[in-house]
Formats: structure tokens, C-alpha cells, sequence
């Protein structure tokens, strides 16, 4: 498993994270399962947010009560969760903040979480607010360290104005199909083509330049939950002919190589999974110790529809 040192610290975090959004409905033992399977090919970063389950604090819940971690156990695990979206609105008010982090670890059955994401920008933010809950967060040793998921360079420098604590990770939407943060810059100042619209403020770059971690959700959708590329011969015909040739020449799977597209990325981009199933999780990880050429990259980049100009 490939790792990458944790910004702001020493700690070693696998390249693949473990998201777990879609445990509701699922028995202890295949919670228990799962989680086994993610740790034995070296997977230890798990992902949570308050609102995954449908009801608040839901997955987490089960999470916590199939696991029961133990404090070596707990010390294993780097645990994430995400705070911010409510019913039709957002909000990053401290009040709110504070309450869903305690409801997280009530849930979680633990003491703390290592990382805590503001999960969707609150336009409505106040700065010195989120700076004030953060400090105390930190202070009572609930929250180790913070970042911020789905937010702009600009969004992310507003924060800072007040925030003193390190935001170190920057969670965002990216596949090989769904890639605008990197094909955008590969295209730049191309008039009349779409991929050459910056629809996000330089957030790959930005992200190199200050040192945070950016974590791709959704890795294997077409777009925006629109179901899974690899597969799909209806629509991604030349991708999965690639795929399928790279992932024989590596000895993986095509999920394998959809990993590695995003992991062979300089900026240290960690993947995160959201299948619930453990044979998923394995050739995920198996992909994650691929290095694709320069070659490679960019011809499933070209086979996905993007332009090299």
C-alpha cells in the first residue's frame, strides 16, 4: 500500500481510504468485515460524516457499535468525519459544529477524531466563529486536526483569515472522468473549449503550493452519482479497452488501474472507497502500489474524453 506522510504531522496515511457512507443497512459482522479487510492490505483511514446513513450520526453508529474499538485498537485507525450540511441548508455556526462533533463521537464510541472536515462551503460563514469552536475542539482533545471538503483556494484563504489551526486536508469530487481540477489546467486558455474553464479556482495547484491533501470522492463515478464508468461500453468504450489492457499488463484489475490513475498524481491525492464490499476494497489497494508511466496516465486521461490540446 502506497502511503503519504499526513501534513502537519508524522503519520504515515494509506493512499486508499475506507468511506463509509453506505454501512446503514448493513449486519456487524460484514461491518466488521469490511473494516478487517481494508486493515489486512493496509488500508488505515476511515472516512465518516454526521449526516451519512439518512439519519444523523447513522453510519457512524453502526460503525461504533459493530467495532467496539478498543484503545489499541483505536490507535491503529486514523478516523475522519464531516460537519455542515443540514436539512436545506448549510451551516458552520459553532454551536452546530460542536454538537455534531460530540454526537460523532458518542456515535463512534470514541474519544476524539483525528481529522474534521467542514463538509460543504456555508456561505454564511463566520471565520472568527469557526476559528473560536476549532480552537476549542482542539483544546479538549476532541479533534486533532482539520480540513475542509468541496471548497475553493478563495473559500479555504477566507477560513484562514481567522483560522490559526492547520487546514490540512481538502476533500473533493475527482475520477478520471469527472477530472476538472486537473484537465482544466491541461487545457488552459483554450477559447471555445469547455475543459478549459476553471471551475474551481485552482484548487490542484493551490493545494501543491500550501501543502493540504486532497482526497477524491466518488473515484470510479461518471459524474456526479451518475453510476460507474468502469463497465460501461455504451459510454466509455476506449477507457475500458484501456483499462482492461493496462490492468492485464499490471496484473490488476481495471478498478486497480482507476486507482492508480489518481494515486501516480504528484500532489499525493488519497482515494477514497465507497463500496461496501471487501473484494472492491482489495483491488482497490492492489492498484494503489502501481506506478503508471507518464504514457499511461495520459492515455487513459485521452481515453476518457478529456483534450490534450
Amino acid at each position: 500500500m502506497k502511503t503519504y506522510t499526513l501534513p502537519n504531522s508524522q503519520t504515515e496515511v494509506s493512499s486508499v481510504i475506507l468511506g463509509l457512507m453506505r454501512i446503514a443497512d448493513k449486519s456487524d459482522d460484514e461491518i466488521r468485515a469490511l473494516v478487517q479487510t481494508a486493515q489486512d492490505v493496509g488500508i488505515n483511514f476511515i472516512d465518516h460524516a454526521d449526516i451519512y446513513g439518512g439519519e444523523r450520526h447513522f453510519c457512524e453508529k453502526r460503525f461504533g457499535d459493530a467495532m467496539q474499538l478498543t484503545a489499541a485498537d483505536r490507535e491503529k485507525l486514523i478516523i475522519q468525519s464531516k460537519v455542515g450540511i443540514r436539512k436545506g441548508f448549510f451551516d458552520f455556526s459553532a454551536e452546530h459544529i460542536r454538537q455534531s462533533v460530540d454526537g460523532s463521537l458518542s456515535a463512534l464510541k470514541t474519544d476524539y477524531l483525528d481529522i474534521l472536515l467542514l463538509h460543504r462551503p456555508d456561505t454564511l460563514v463566520e471565520p472568527d466563529e469557526v476559528a473560536e469552536v476549532f480552537d476549542e475542539l482542539h483544546a479538549a482533545g476532541k479533534v486533532r486536526q482539520f480540513g475542509v471538503s468541496n471548497h475553493t483556494p478563495g473559500q479555504v484563504e477566507l477560513l484562514k483569515t481567522s483560522v490559526t489551526q492547520p487546514l490540512i486536508v481538502n476533500q473533493v469530487q475527482l475520477s478520471v472522468t469527472h477530472a476538472p481540477i486537473i484537465a482544466s489546467g491541461i487545457a488552459a486558455n483554450m477559447a471555445g473549449l469547455d475543459q478549459s474553464i476553471d471551475r474551481d479556482n485552482g484548487i490542484l495547484d493551490y493545494s501543491r503550493r500550501t501543502g493540504m491533501m486532497l482526497q477524491a470522492w466518488s473515484p470510479f463515478q461518471k459524474g456526479f452519482f451518475d453510476g460507474v464508468f468502469i463497465g460501461d461500453r455504451d459510454h466509455f468504450a476506449e477507457l475500458n479497452d484501456v483499462l482492461d489492457e493496462l490492468a492485464e499488463q499490471h496484473g490488476v484489475t481495471p478498478t486497480g488501474i482507476a486507482v492508480a490513475w489518481i494515486t501516480r498524481h504528484p500532489a499525493n491525492i488519497q482515494v477514497v472507497l465507497g463500496t461496501t464490499k471487501p473484494h472492491r476494497v482489495k483491488q482497490s489497494a492492489e492498484g494503489s502500489d502501481v506506478t503508471l508511466s507518464r504514457e499511461e496516465w495520459y492515455r487513459i486521461f485521452t481515453a476518457a474524453g478529456h483534450t490534450l490540446p
